[in-house]
């Protein structure tokens, strides 16, 4: 038995990978091998031949953005003719377009932007509560939550017990590209440290609200980066089960590739295997985060169905509107008739679900079925 083999072996024991054997695994070539492990984890914790996704709207608010990162192609700096703020009517639009569909979920993101106060957020936050009660708003990266602090004058605890009390039930994961900074000075020296991000996760933690974890690949980090960028969501995320806060911490974990185009940062793009490669070792190091969510909006539908085979058991969002990423060479769009097909083409059952991951509706080949089930993550 060579070492990945016994490396994997431990991993469907159920004992826990540490940070070597993590290396291990993003450096060998047995992606195959690595998938199927993956895949037994993945079905332990998800026994039902179910794939979940969650129709819902991203709304890139502003793309005003003092950070620079170098890899966006979203950004205009602060003065810029091709900046904007978008109404608050036109983001009251997106969201009644959205539940016209029977979406759940709004992921309100945009660039940093100095010029608006804090009472822009939680202002806009009570509108939309107060005319949409039970969207949920999934919205806001730590980096923006960190520029909420900056223009505020508040601790970051404060910043987020007011988003919270505003309307704001959970983070998305963005920014975290990879949680090393000797990356993060290469690429964006503005958006702060590995720490930066993590605490604002763990304070959103200790406010009872859910987060996702992200991470991109291609920036030139090495194999220790990526699995150390692995092991710290672990770490964060055991902390949040150990003082037992009135959170399920980091729901989900949804690595991308990095989109090179149009961006300042030339690179060659990370090939499909090497995405398949994130997830699976994701599935077998992340032992305490219930959910892996494929990227099809910078892999492509192919690709993302795929990944139902390396670990991941839910499609992500129906991304009814994403402006970010496609910014930087990512045009695949799916609506929900095409994930559906795609999750029943690598033989799952398609299941839509709200942003905590309760299941709303089975698709049973030929009918919709209502569950009045809580699927236990």
């Amino acid at each position: 038995m060579n070492t990945v083999d016994r490396i994997l072996d431990k991993a469907v024991r159920g004992e826990r990978l540490n940070l070597e054997e993590g290396v291990r695994l993003f450096e060998s070539d047995e992606i195959e091998k690595l998938g199927h492990t993956a895949d037994i984890l993945m079905r332990r914790i998800h026994p039902e031949p179910i794939t979940t996704f969650v129709i819902g709207r991203n709304i890139n608010y502003t793309n005003f953005c003092d950070t620079y990162c170098r890899f966006c192609a979203f950004y205009r700096p602060p003065g810029s003719s091709e900046g904007y703020v978008l109404s608050d009517e036109t983001i009251f639009q997106k969201i009644q377009e959205t539940v016209d569909v029977r979406g759940t979920e709004i992921l309100m993101q945009g660039g940093t932007n100095p010029d608006l106060p804090f009472s822009y957020y939680t202002d806009l936050l009570r509108a939309i509560k107060q005319r949409f009660p039970d969207i949920t708003m999934h919205s806001f990266s730590p980096a923006e939550i960190r520029k909420m602090q900056e223009v505020s004058g508040l601790s970051l605890e404060e910043v987020v017990r007011e988003l919270h009390e505003a309307g704001l039930d959970s983070l998305p994961g963005g920014g975290a590209e990879i949680l090393d900074d000797r990356i993060r000075k290469k690429i964006s020296r503005l958006k702060g440290t590995w720490r930066d991000w993590m605490d604002v996760m763990q304070a959103a933690h200790k406010q009872g609200m859910n987060t996702s974890a992200t991470m991109v690949i291609g920036f030139g980090e090495t194999m220790e980066e990526r699995a150390l960028h692995m092991m710290r969501i672990r770490d964060a995320q055991d902390e949040c089960i150990q003082n037992k806060y009135n959170s399920k911490g980091f729901t989900a974990f949804i690595p991308f590739t990095f989109q090179p185009d149009n961006t300042n940062f030339v690179r060659e793009r990370e090939t499909p295997e090497a995405y398949l490669k994130t997830v699976a070792v994701g599935r077998i190091l992340l032992d305490n985060v219930p959910n892996l969510q494929s990227s099809w909006v910078t892999m492509g539908p192919e690709i993302g169905k795929l990944s139902l085979s390396y670990g991941c058991n839910d499609f992500g969002s129906t991304m009814m509107e994403e402006n970010v990423v496609s910014s930087a060479g990512a045009v695949y769009k799916v609506n929900i008739e095409s994930i559906i097909g795609l999750i029943r083409e690598a033989g799952k059952t398609p299941a839509q679900r709200n942003t905590r991951y309760d299941i709303l509706k089975v698709y049973e080949e030929g009918s919709v079925v209502d569950r009045d089930f809580v699927m236990q993550n």
